[in-house]
């Protein structure tokens, strides 16, 4: 495993060029399926889950999805690799601690990326930066069905794809789009927006996916229904809802820029202030002041930083990434110094 090459800067959908991308970190979707005549993660044994890596890496070369893919065998990975895949969205913390035959391929950017061997023999993903969920759907569209045409998936008229999970048995679909909204945060009125998106049985979800905090003001919202109904459905519901929020989260911003911009520039530079001095920060103190400097950004308090620089530090700034960057394993505090370090030099080339 060699991802140093990539270790200088993040993948296509933290570099803010997207649609909407002062509001919306990334779009992605993620299809659940399983290969047919063999049993699930959970039921196959070492030797079965051996055969069904073979038989994808085989299927992914074939169908040649993407430009430049790279195979990472998790089984042979170091920790601090397999960390440095999850603080990239690469593959899940679940798939990165589990010890069966395993891996995932990865292409050119990181905009697609297949794990293989989590909890459904493939979990095919493609990320795009900003709100694209229309070319995001058409993208993952045109791999899966490369994909199957070199592998039979586990299919039922009735139900639809098979998958270990009944949550995604149908479509295996899941959509979801991550937006960054320390205003609402700040006004106390995300408790609001998580209830109407309840009621459109949407999930609410922190930086990493499914039982993970919100870290630095971000929120990935998806669809929790895959069965009884088409996938372009599922992705026009999504598509629906995410316009409002952002323009609640904006109208928020520019409505503390008029009432509050005393406030609300203190906070932005108190923020800056204290990354571009401090000597030693944990990651999630990095996290919460980054949040602050991304929206001084896109309001304009601060002009000095391009998007793609704060952006990139959310994930560089990582234990893994850092680690990676000094090529050896750092202790906590050691790793809070080089941390401190790091984004010191960056908001000065900034």
């Amino acid at each position: 495993m060699n991802p140093e090459n990539n270790t200088s800067h993040a993948g296509e959908w933290m570099r803010g060029s997207g649609p909407d991308s002062d509001i919306v970190i990334s779009s992605r979707i993620r299809f659940a399926r399983n290969l047919a005549n063999h049993r699930f993660v959970t039921r196959a044994d070492r030797s079965e889950l051996a055969e069904v890596q073979s038989k994808v890496r085989e299927a992914i070369v074939k169908a040649g999805v993407c430009e430049d893919m790279v195979y990472y065998d998790l089984e042979t990975a170091t920790a601090v690799d397999k960390l440095y895949l999850v603080e990239r969205h690469l593959i899940s913390k679940e798939h990165g601690e589990g010890d069966e035959p395993r891996g995932v391929a990865v292409g050119k950017d990181e905009v697609v990326s297949i794990m293989v061997n989590e909890e459904d023999h493939l979990r095919i993903q493609v990320l795009k930066s900003g709100m694209q969920l229309t070319e995001t759907w058409a993208h993952i569209n045109e791999v899966d069905d490369r994909i199957e045409e070199h592998v039979e998936f586990a299919f039922s008229s009735k139900f639809g794809y098979l998958t270990a999970c009944p949550t995604n048995v149908g479509t295996g679909l899941r959509v979801s789009v991550m937006l960054h909204l320390p205003a609402l945060e700040w006004t106390k009125q995300l408790e609001k927006v998580f209830h109407a998106v309840a009621k459109l049985n949407l999930a609410v979800r922190g930086l990493y996916g499914e039982g993970t905090q919100a870290l630095g003001d971000f929120y990935q919202i998806s669809n929790q229904v895959t069965l009884g109904k088409t996938e372009t459905e599922i992705v026009q519901n999504v598509s629906a809802v995410i316009p409002q929020i952002i323009q609640y989260e904006r109208k928020v911003r520019e409505t503390l820029l008029v009432e509050n911009k005393q406030t609300l520039e203190d906070r932005v530079w108190r923020a800056f202030g204290m990354l571009s001095t401090a000597r030693t920060i944990t990651s999630q103190e990095t996290m919460d002041l980054l949040s602050n400097i991304r929206m001084g950004v896109n309001l304009g308090i601060i002009d000095t930083l391009e998007m793609s620089t704060v952006n990139e530090l959310f994930i560089l700034t990582q234990p893994a990434h850092l680690q990676k960057l000094k090529g050896r394993t750092l202790p906590n505090t050691e790793r809070d110094v080089e941390r401190a370090s790091f984004i010191r030099q960056r908001l000065e080339e900034g």
